[in-house]
């Protein structure tokens, strides 16, 4: 007969048998993956979960007892997980978390606070209101009038920056007329996040433009000024520091001197003013800063200077859980006004928010978020900035710069792999080449030829559980690159030395087996 469950069973026992299991399955595991791709994962999730290739449900009537749960899955999901603490796990934007926010987000889910409502999170009400202050600070907004959340992440705050910059642009007369819609306008390397804020929010009629990036994956300023200077309404620009690929930061500051530029310009057709209804400033323009990756920088004291100009935009994206180590999600919105995001205002749920319960002292954060139950996720961060400081973790992204930068030098110096861009944070986009006089040599070697190649060592990888490498396209060709995302602050250049070594040894293996043939890799 199966254990009764036990749902008031004693945390601290739990705990005890969730760690014991996590060892047991990275042991299982044995690398920074597991071996035998997607087939071999889903064969032994299912084994674990107790579902049949008859498709017997999960979900059964007596349950197997919290002890063979907890200890089956959770060994199932470390073994059948990617480990970011492994030096060979660098493909995204994925960070290995600080013991000591891991240990703060437990507490989080013990606790469960709620941040809709005052009397769901009285201590969470504080400490996340602190947390944006510091982070307001740290971008160079005044701590004292800047408004901010918590969110899930980039993807989140970007819908938050268009949403406030649509809402603002309502209330420009401006914004009348077919001539005087709203445009956003995005690099080539922006976030996909941004495209799909503007089709939720409606901003795609007319489409996104496009602004082409040049040789360092930045915006090209120049051309973002003509698109602007071409556009009679009211503009949403994004900007980007630290593009998921290349790491590159756009020209901040230049950006946000076109942006004025554009907010000063006497529109083509101006309709008598009216007051505006939302609460926002009238506004013909708006810089958004996708700081998702870059934000994390400024903790370092060598590149917070890449990010020069932050403080002059409207609305800013920073996630933690990448260059600041926390689990995710610890997403970040940020603007530098203390006039209210009446975007996201409720107007009536007195159940959560009450004007006389905010007059007698009780404060509600429900109109800083998309969402209304939110967790206390800025409790993590803040036990993290407590326990490191600005130098602390500033100390971590550095480490992982000069990670990137030994990297790019070993690129550099094997003949086999060729470097994309310039380190500027802690990724490095690379592609594999046969050596001259090998089989099937660099010159021999069509772009499919060699798109195929790179792909196939990715996969090899992969299938054999030996690393975690990312792929992209770039180029004029968008031809197929590798990548390295380095956010793991304990491994050493050996291990990154011994990583690209690998690439290139299994590069040659293939390239010796496919023997020149061409091929295509979509």
């Amino acid at each position: 007969m199966s254990e009764a469950p036990q749902p008031g069973r004693g945390l601290n026992e739990l705990v005890g048998l969730t760690l014991a299991a996590l060892a047991e399955g990275r042991r299982r595991r044995g690398g920074p993956l597991p071996a035998g791709g997607p087939v071999r994962v889903r064969a032994a999730i299912h084994a674990a979960l107790g579902v049949s290739p008859d498709r017997t449900s999960l979900l059964t009537r007596t349950g197997i007892g919290s002890t063979a749960a907890i200890t089956g899955l959770v060994e199932a999901l470390a073994a059948g997980s990617v480990d970011p603490a492994d030096p060979w796990c660098a493909a995204h934007l994925h960070c290995p978390p600080l013991p000591v926010a891991v240990a703060a987000d437990l507490a989080v889910s013990a606790l469960n606070p709620s941040l809709d409502s005052w009397d769901q999170a009285p201590a969470a009400t504080t400490i996340e209101t602190e947390v944006v202050a510091a982070l307001a600070a740290l971008a160079g907004f005044d701590p004292t009038r800047a408004t901010g959340t918590i969110t899930t992440g980039g993807t989140e705050s970007n819908l938050m920056g268009l949403l406030l910059a649509r809402d603002a642009a309502h209330a420009d007369a401006a914004g009348t007329g077919p001539s005087g819609r709203l445009r956003v306008f995005r690099s080539a390397a922006a976030h996909l996040s941004v495209d799909r804020a503007a089709a939720v929010l409606g901003l795609d009629d007319p489409p996104v433009a496009v602004i082409p990036t040049d040789g360092q994956d930045r915006m090209r300023l120049d051309l973002l000024r003509r698109a602007l200077a071409e556009h009679p309404g009211p503009a949403v620009v994004v900007a980007t520091a630290g593009t998921t690929d290349a790491g590159a930061v756009d020209p901040l500051r230049e950006i946000a001197a076109a942006v004025e530029e554009h907010r000063r310009r006497p529109p083509l057709r101006r309709p008598p003013a009216a007051p505006a209804a939302t609460g926002h400033p009238a506004s013909s323009g708006w810089l958004h800063v996708d700081a998702a990756y870059g934000g994390g920088a400024l903790f370092s004291d060598r590149l917070a200077a890449c990010l020069d100009g932050l403080a002059l935009a409207d609305s800013v994206s920073l996630d933690l859980h990448k260059l600041g180590w926390q689990p995710a999600p610890a997403g970040v919105f940020l603007t530098p006004r203390p006039d209210g995001w009446p975007s996201v205002r409720v107007a009536h749920a007195d159940y959560l928010r009450s004007e006389d319960d905010e007059a007698a002292g009780f404060p509600s954060l429900l109109d800083r978020s998309l969402r209304t139950t939110r967790r206390a996720d800025s409790f993590p961060i803040a036990v993290t900035l407590r326990a490191l400081g600005r130098a602390g973790l500033g100390a971590l992204v550095d480490a992982c710069h000069d990670l990137a930068r030994h990297a790019e030098r070993t690129v550099q110096a094997d003949p086999r792999l060729e470097s994309a861009f310039p380190v500027t944070l802690s990724t490095i986009v690379f592609r594999y080449r046969p050596r001259a006089g090998a089989a099937g040599s660099a010159a021999e070697c069509t772009t499919d030829r060699l798109n195929r190649l790179n792909a196939d060592i990715r996969r090899t990888l992969l299938l054999d559980g030996r690393a975690v490498v990312g792929r992209t396209r770039t180029g004029p060709d968008r031809a197929v690159h590798l990548k390295l995302t380095l956010l793991n602050h304990d491994a050493t250049h050996a291990d990154v030395d011994a990583l690209l070594r690998l690439v290139a040894e299994i590069g040659d293996e293939l390239a010796g087996e496919d023997g020149g043939g061409i091929g295509s890799v979509s």
